[in-house]
């Protein structure tokens, strides 16, 4: 990405320069073109987790990675975006980040062989594993109090969560659908689980200086 490119974030900063440690004399003197809220502008990277690391909610995120799912880079992108603690990669450990639009960067990421060390990560934490899967059994995500110290886990595109992963959960969820397609991307029902839970139990307000389509950077 150019970082002169005008038609994204903000420019060089104006002479005198702010007195305060946070901020990164090269962003200062160049301008800042990251996808970062207008709180951050001009933030060392590393000051922003640390910024974020007190305020995260108490819920994780993990995704099965058994086949380089495309989808994993989408899942924390909204991870960031509706700050979870954690997210977990389960199985594999390389993954696809291009879909993750460096979000990465400010997020945790945590990586677990299987699902069975997984289970043991989230039982040293207390914290109870929600599966989403639209199989026979699921609870109806929308009429299910999730818990607050929770994991929400999920599948592979196509094939759902494995047999191995269904057997570690605490909780089976699926999100209605009303169509004819069996499934919906894995991508979105994440997103779609997030935010009920963002909805159950954060407190929330209007964000400033947020992008639905914001730059990768």
């Amino acid at each position: 990405m150019d970082l002169h490119d005008s038609s994204v974030g903000v420019g060089p900063h104006p002479k005198p320069w702010p007195e305060d440690p946070r901020l990164d004399p090269d962003l200062l003197a160049q301008g800042d073109r990251r996808n970062v809220v207008d709180e951050f502008r001009y933030w060392k990277l590393q000051e922003i987790v640390t910024e974020l690391d007190t305020r995260r909610h108490s819920f994780h995120v993990a995704i099965e990675n058994l086949q380089h799912d495309f989808n994993i880079g989408s899942v924390v992108r909204t991870a960031n975006a509706f700050l979870a603690c954690e997210v977990h990669i389960v199985g594999r450990k390389r993954w696809n980040r291009r879909g993750a639009m460096v979000t990465d960067r400010y997020q945790h990421i945590r990586h677990h062989a299987d699902a069975a060390q997984f289970q043991s990560w989230a039982n040293s934490e207390n914290l109870l594993v929600l599966g989403f899967d639209n199989v026979e059994g699921s609870l109806p995500l929308e009429s299910y109090e999730m818990p607050k110290n929770s994991v929400l886990l999920f599948g592979q595109e196509g094939t759902g969560l494995s047999a191995e992963a269904r057997d570690v959960c605490d909780a089976l969820i699926a999100i209605s659908q009303f169509g004819s397609t069996r499934s919906i991307n894995v991508g979105a029902a994440a997103a779609i689980a997030m935010h009920t839970w963002i909805r159950q139990h954060a407190v929330t307000s209007v964000a400033q200086g947020g992008s639905a389509t914001g730059s990768s950077q």
